[in-house]
């Protein structure tokens, strides 16, 4: 088939891949001017399947309210807040049930195991080489940080995930560098996640695509998406539609402004996060892999020779426009941590990106209940993790295999229903 994949970042490139690997003509399109440019430019890095959790939790409206009173608020808003923002907080507030939030909790877990595996093996069979990690640790400043925790760690152990629970002494034990005046009271250790750079496997991925036959469109904005007289898409500049046998959309924040016309009208918005990128002053002064602080709610990420400090969740504003807050938050959770490890003065990048969330935190994988057109959205602060996976999964859905994993409540059925 002549497929089009609208969005070249980690999902887009994983859903080409996997498509143009099945023998299809592949063609993907994106408005930057290469791959990886928005969500997954600069991200944690962070693939950690026991802490990929949908963000509607029951009792985080409360939290989330106290957050934004904080000088190191883990929550944001900002303004301009429109219509759309105000409808998805709304909907978000009313999918915190407990039921909503142990069902979606599970199928993300299983889907990020399954995307983990998924991840190794494309990096052994194509031999793929990029900055990667072993394990991921959760640092609790006090006894009140870790009591808060526990539901959570009740979570993992329902769900039959390893995971080790340490004092202060054990943490330090795998990271020895974490700064002896900062007071911590114990972590949790999960030995099984993965710390890994996602643009460089976007971008070796994108090179085996390549290799494979996909075509790659970029500096290209989507219009508009046409089911009638046949499946096309309108691009910007062109006066003739290009024709496909299937689109899939994988456009993050911008996906509804995308399917608006075809009447699909998603609770997607962008949740905005932060990253701060440097060079490593002295390694044996940073972390040897992740670490999350999680009063804050910020991660600190060794990537080859650097360190990722990312966190903050921002509803509303512009994409362009950076809350120096999120960037003091960001420089004093790695102070705290590694003081004197970053190297500021040698290319300090500062990032903001959209993640693109559904009000209920889970994606849709599948089919969109318009003739030819698929699904691959809404992954929000998840995407690394849950990308291999999902891609594998909607491209089995699309040759009209059964998934490997259970896709059942991932569809776009759920948010119909509830528009109905």
């Amino acid at each position: 088939m002549r497929i089009a994949v609208i969005g070249a970042g980690v999902i887009g490139i994983t859903t080409a891949y996997e498509l143009v690997s099945d023998g299809h003509e592949v063609t993907v399109f994106d408005r930057r001017a290469t791959a990886a440019e928005e969500s997954s430019f600069a991200n944690a890095g962070i693939v950690a399947p026991a802490y990929v959790a949908p963000w509607a939790t029951p009792g985080m409206p409360g939290k989330a309210l106290r957050h934004l009173l904080g000088r190191h608020a883990p929550v944001r808003l900002s303004w301009p807040l429109g219509a759309c923002e105000l409808t998805w907080i709304w909907r978000w507030y009313r999918s915190c049930t407990l039921e909503a939030y142990l069902c979606n909790r599970a199928r993300l877990h299983h889907l990020a195991n399954y995307s983990l595996g998924r991840l190794r093996h494309i990096t052994q069979d194509l031999k793929l080489e990029y900055e990667c990690e072993s394990g991921y640790m959760v640092l609790f400043r006090s006894g009140s940080d870790h009591s808060l925790a526990q539901p959570g760690l009740q979570a993992l152990r329902d769900l039959g995930v390893r995971f080790a629970e340490l004092d202060a002494a054990g943490a330090r034990q795998i990271e020895p560098a974490l700064h002896a005046n900062t007071t911590l009271f114990g972590a949790v250790h999960l030995p099984g996640a993965v710390v890994a750079n996602c643009r460089q496997f976007v971008l070796m991925l994108k090179s085996e695509a390549t290799r494979l036959g996909a075509d790659f469109v970029f500096n290209t904005t989507v219009e508009q998406i046409l089911t009638k007289p046949v499946t096309a898409l309108r691009l910007r500049g062109k006066t003739e539609p290009q024709s496909f046998d299937q689109v899939v959309v994988c456009a993050g924040a911008e996906s509804p402004s995308v399917l608006q016309e075809l009447g699909l009208k998603l609770p997607l918005v962008p949740v905005y996060g932060y990253a701060l990128s440097t060079k490593l002053r002295e390694p044996l002064n940073g972390p040897n892999s992740a670490i999350m602080d999680e009063r804050y709610k910020v991660s600190i990420s060794r990537l080859g020779q650097r360190i990722r400090v990312a966190g903050s969740a921002e509803i509303g504003g512009f994409a362009d426009r950076v809350h120096s807050g999120s960037i003091e938050t960001l420089h004093k959770v790695l102070q705290d941590w590694f003081p004197g490890a970053a190297h500021p003065a040698n290319g300090l990048q500062i990032w903001k990106g959209a993640r693109p969330m559904l009000a209920d935190g889970a994606p849709i994988v599948g089919a969109s209940g318009r003739p030819g057109i698929w699904l691959n959205l809404g992954h929000g602060s998840s995407g690394w993790a849950l990308a291999c996976g999902s891609a594998r999964a909607l491209c089995d859905l699309m040759a009209g295999r059964q998934p490997d994993i259970d896709l059942s409540g991932l569809g776009i059925d759920r948010i119909m229903v509830r528009s109905a």
